[in-house]
C-alpha cells in the first residue's frame, strides 16, 4: 500500500498539448496570455494498492503535514485497511510505502509502525520515478482538471474525487506492474538514478 500528499488547485495551467490550437499554414500564431496556478488550493492525501484507492483525506484548513498529523493519518489508514482489505489485514500481509518526507520518517512514525507490526518499504532519496503516486496517480488525477476553474475548496474537493473515482482498477494493476519493472531497473543499475519506464 503506497501513498503520498499533493496539492490540488482551483486552477492549474494546461499542458502544451491541452492548450494547443490548430491553425492554417499561413495563419498567424495565436497569442496566449500567461497563465499561473490559482492561490486557492487544498492538499489531498491518498493511499492505494493494486486494486484501487484505500484511503483519502483532505488537509484541514490551517493544518500542516507534520509528524503528529501524519500519525493520525496512519491510524485512519489502518482502519480503512481493516475494513476494505480484511484478508491482508487478518494475515498482516501488507506493506506500507511512502517517500522520505520528514513527517513520514520521524521517530514518532517509525515507533508507531514498529509497535503495530507495519513493515515499511524503503524508498531511495530523490526518486519520484519509484513513487507510484508521483509517476501514476497524481498525474492521472490532475490531468483532466488542468484548465478548469474552481472558485472554492469544496469545488476542488468534489471534482478531484470525481476524477480519483474514475480511475479503473486495471490502471492500478498496470501501475504496480510498472512499479516492479522500475524497481528491477533500479536494482540492475545498483541504485543509480534513472528516468522513467521507456516501455510505457
Amino acid at each position: 500500500i503506497t501513498g503520498d500528499e499533493t496539492w490540488v488547485y482551483g486552477y492549474d495551467v494546461e499542458t502544451k498539448v491541452q492548450s494547443s490550437q490548430w491553425v492554417g499554414k499561413f495563419s498567424p500564431r495565436p497569442k496566449k496570455a500567461r497563465q499561473v496556478r490559482s492561490n486557492v488550493k487544498v492538499m489531498l492525501t491518498v493511499f492505494f494498492d493494486n486494486l484501487g484507492v484505500i484511503h483519502h483525506e483532505f488537509l484541514p484548513a490551517g493544518q500542516t503535514v507534520n509528524r503528529w498529523y501524519y500519525l493520525e493519518v496512519l491510524k485512519r489508514l489502518r482502519e480503512k485497511v481493516r475494513r476494505k482489505r480484511p484478508e491482508v489485514w487478518k494475515k498482516n500481509s501488507w506493506f506500507l510505502h511512502h517517500d522520505n518526507a520528514p513527517a513520514h520518517t520521524s521517530l514518532l512514525i517509525r515507533d508507531f509502525c514498529v509497535k503495530n507490526h507495519m513493515t515499511v518499504l524503503p524508498h531511495p532519496p530523490y526518486s519520484p520515478d519509484l513513487a507510484p503516486a508521483d509517476f501514476f496517480l497524481f498525474p492521472k488525477l490532475k490531468y483532466p482538471l488542468k484548465g478548469q476553474r474552481f472558485s472554492t475548496i469544496d469545488e476542488i474537493k468534489e471534482n478531484s474525487l470525481t476524477e480519483l473515482r474514475a480511475i479503473p482498477e486495471t490502471a492500478f494493476q498496470d501501475c504496480f506492474q510498472q512499479w516492479k519493472r522500475r524497481w528491477q531497473k533500479c536494482i540492475n543499475q545498483e541504485g543509480e538514478y534513472f528516468e522513467g519506464d521507456k516501455s510505457q
